[in-house]
């Protein structure tokens, strides 16, 4: 595989025991490109993030980022790349600031680089005026938008998301949606997932829908609704015979 593409994954399988979690995928993602995963829950979508991520090895096949093997660099991989998970997994002890703070330290970002860093990125995502507030105090639509700050701290080449706006509220997505454009016109590459079908178009060049840990298509959004009609949840219905909320 060519070092062209940010990403590059060439038949990737992952088990858990006896369970095909990823069942021999490939795509590959250019630089500056926002590619999502779309499906239902199991469809193997966070476990193919959690591979490209190095956050578990493959079983088999080849993933690599940035031209690197994931199971041979994981941590030059890791330090160039962002990770927004799909669980708020923010230290209730700390501050919104401290949050950040304390994050950067696994990058080695000295604490005098870090703080001017920190309050930069709760600019970016509105919370400078919540500094100082504990994360219990927050509500679902400000913890969003402090983990996607906490993915930015290390100023990323790639942006992994794992269905950002789970949870959120409409006017919070379209926020979240709105500093996601900003990144990708920036330069950022982003790879997501997400059973919105309005994320998916709005935000994605390009979408692959899983089901049973395969892809069954890599195609622009509005192509494969051109193609299969209706929106992208009927496009999905017709090539898998499932729902995309089951």
């Amino acid at each position: 595989m060519t070092a062209m593409y940010i990403i590059a994954v060439k038949n990737l399988t992952k088990y858990y025991n006896s369970l095909k979690a990823v069942d021999g995928i490939d795509f590959e993602i250019s630089g500056s490109e926002c590619f999502g995963f779309l499906g239902p829950n199991g469809a193997g979508k966070t476990t193919v993030l959690r591979i490209i991520y190095c956050f578990m090895p493959p079983s088999s096949g080849e993933g690599r980022v940035f031209g690197m093997d994931v199971r041979e660099n994981p941590s030059s991989i890791k330090a160039r790349i962002g990770v927004m998970p799909q669980e708020d997994n923010l230290d209730p002890d700390l501050s919104v600031f401290e949050n950040l703070i304390v994050y950067a330290r696994y990058f080695d970002i000295a604490k005098k680089d870090s703080a001017p860093l920190a309050w930069e990125l709760l600019d970016f995502v509105e919370l400078r005026d919540k500094a100082s507030v504990k994360i219990g105090n927050l509500s679902g639509g400000m913890k969003r938008r402090l983990v996607l700050a906490r993915s930015l701290i290390n100023k990323p080449e790639l942006l992994i998301l794992d269905e950002p706006t789970t949870g959120l509220d409409p006017h919070s997505r379209r926020s979240v949606w709105d500093k996601l454009h900003y990144l990708k016109s920036r330069g950022t590459t982003l790879l997501l997932t997400t059973h919105y079908m309005e994320e998916a178009e709005v935000l994605c060049d390009r979408v692959g829908i899983m089901d049973s840990g395969r892809i069954v298509v890599i195609d622009r959004p509005s192509s494969l609704m051109n193609q299969h009609g209706g929106n992208l949840e009927e496009v999905y219905l017709k090539l898998t015979g499932r729902a995309l909320k089951e």
